[in-house]
């Protein structure tokens, strides 16, 4: 599961205010090569929640995201390199989603997280 992936899931259970973002806990992780394209980072980086992936991104023991970004940072190579790292490089293979607000563990297995809920949870 790419980061870019766990920035765009919540906890949908019922009466769940509080379901974003969901904390990472990694068993194993990998750093896989994508190809770079600077035009889909400037697209995605409205649709980034940027503490979340800055957050997720140092659970992978990643650290080279500023806390606060600015679109004119996207004009920097440099930036979007490890933008481009953090986002569609880094994959979490085996843990868990756990929701901020219950506490409910979702599983990631072989880099797929599984999100379906229980019956009483809908």
């Amino acid at each position: 599961m790419r980061l870019l992936t766990h920035n765009m899931l919540s906890c949908n259970i019922k009466g769940v205010v509080n379901g974003f973002p969901l904390r990472l806990e990694v068993e194993k992780f990998v750093e896989k090569e994508a190809e770079f394209k600077a035009d889909f980072l400037r697209n995605m980086f409205s649709k980034i929640e940027w503490k979340a992936l800055v957050d997720a991104a140092r659970v992978l023991g990643y650290g080279e995201l500023p806390e606060e970004v600015e679109p004119s940072m996207l004009e920097s190579d440099d930036f979007l390199k490890k933008f481009h790292h953090a986002l569609l490089e880094l994959h979490v293979e085996e843990g868990s989603l756990v929701c901020p607000e219950t506490g409910r563990r979702f599983p990631v297995n072989k880099g797929i997280p599984n999100m379906l809920l229980h019956e009483d949870e809908v």
